[in-house]
C-alpha cells in the first residue's frame, strides 16, 4: 500500500520533468548538428557527434573570454552580497531597538516588491554620473544590491531559529561582534548561506537586460549578453548558437549538482525552531 501511495507522485512529476528537460535535450542534441540537418531533422540524433560547434564557438566568438566575465561579475556581486546580507540579517535579528528592527526588515521586504526593470533608466542615470558606465562594477554594485532583499529574508529566517546562548557563551570567552559572526554565526549558517550563493549566482548569471544597457565594450560582454549577439554575428549559426548555450548552461548544472543536498537544508533550515 505504501508503494502504490509513493508511486503517485513520481508518476505525476515524470511528465513535468519530461517538460522541463526537452528543452535542454533539444539544445543539446543540436548542438552536435549542422543548420541543415537542424532544420530538416530537428528531432532525430546527429550524423556523427563532432564537436565542431563547440570549437568554433571557443574560438572564433571568443566565448571563453565571455564565459570569465561572467563569473568575475556573478561571483563577485554574489560573495559582496552575502557578505552584506548577513551582517544586515544579524543586525536584524539581534537588535536592540525593536521598532527600528521591524521598519528595517519590512522596508527590505517591501523592496522585493519592486521590479529591478522599473529602476533602470535612474540606474543609467546614476551609473553614467559616478563614471562607472562600461566598467565592471556598472553591473556588480546593481547586482549585489537587487540580491541583498531576499538574502537577508532567507539568512534572518535561519538566524531567528538559532539559540542566543551560543552568542552569549562567545560574549563570556571576550568575542566580539566580528568574532560572533566569524566563528559561530557563519559557520553555522554555511547551509543557509550555500542557497543565498546559489539563488544570487544564477540571477546573475542568466542576468541579461542591466549587462547589456550598462555595458558597451565588446571586451567586458558578459555570456548572456555574447550568445544574442553570437546570433548577428554568425548569420544564425544554429549549430554553434545551442554550443555556446550549452557551454553557458555548464556552471549552473555543476553548481546545483554539488550543492543540491546544502540548498534543501538552506530553505528548511528557518523552518523549525528548536
Amino acid at each position: 500500500m505504501n508503494r502504490r501511495a509513493n508511486l503517485l507522485p513520481h508518476l505525476v512529476l515524470v511528465p513535468y520533468l519530461a517538460i522541463v528537460l526537452y528543452p535542454l535535450l533539444f539544445v543539446f542534441n543540436s548542438s552536435f548538428k549542422g543548420n541543415s540537418e537542424i532544420v530538416l531533422k530537428p528531432w532525430s540524433l546527429p550524423e556523427a557527434f563532432a564537436l565542431d560547434n563547440y570549437v568554433n564557438a571557443l574560438t572564433s566568438s571568443h566565448i571563453g573570454k565571455y564565459f570569465f566575465n561572467s563569473l568575475y561579475i556573478s561571483a563577485t556581486s554574489t560573495l559582496v552580497g552575502i557578505l552584506l546580507s548577513t551582517a544586515i540579517a544579524y543586525a536584524v535579528t539581534r537588535m536592540k531597538f525593536p521598532q527600528l528592527s521591524k521598519l528595517v526588515y519590512g522596508v527590505l521586504l517591501l523592496s522585493l516588491l519592486i521590479p529591478p526593470v522599473s529602476l533602470l533608466i535612474p540606474l543609467y542615470i546614476m551609473i553614467k554620473n559616478l563614471g562607472l558606465y562600461n566598467t565592471p562594477l556598472a553591473l556588480i554594485i546593481p547586482y549585489t544590491a537587487f540580491g541583498i532583499p531576499l538574502s537577508v529574508f532567507i539568512i534572518a529566517a535561519f538566524l531567528k531559529s538559532m539559540p542566543r546562548e551560543l552568542e552569549e557563551a562567545g560574549i563570556m570567552d571576550g568575542l566580539t561582534v566580528y568574532g560572533l559572526l566569524g566563528r559561530i554565526v557563519l559557520p553555522l549558517s554555511t547551509p543557509t548561506l550555500v542557497t543565498v550563493f546559489i539563488l544570487n549566482f544564477l540571477n546573475h548569471w542568466n542576468e541579461y537586460i542591466m549587462a547589456n544597457l550598462f555595458l558597451s565594450s565588446q571586451n567586458l560582454r558578459t555570456l548572456p549578453v555574447a550568445v544574442v549577439a553570437f546570433m548577428d554575428k554568425f548569420n544564425m549559426n544554429y549549430g554553434a548558437l545551442c554550443a555556446s548555450v550549452m557551454i553557458s548552461c555548464v556552471p549552473v548544472i555543476v553548481v546545483y549538482a554539488l550543492l543540491q543536498k546544502k540548498i534543501i537544508e538552506g530553505v528548511t533550515a528557518g523552518s523549525v525552531k528548536g
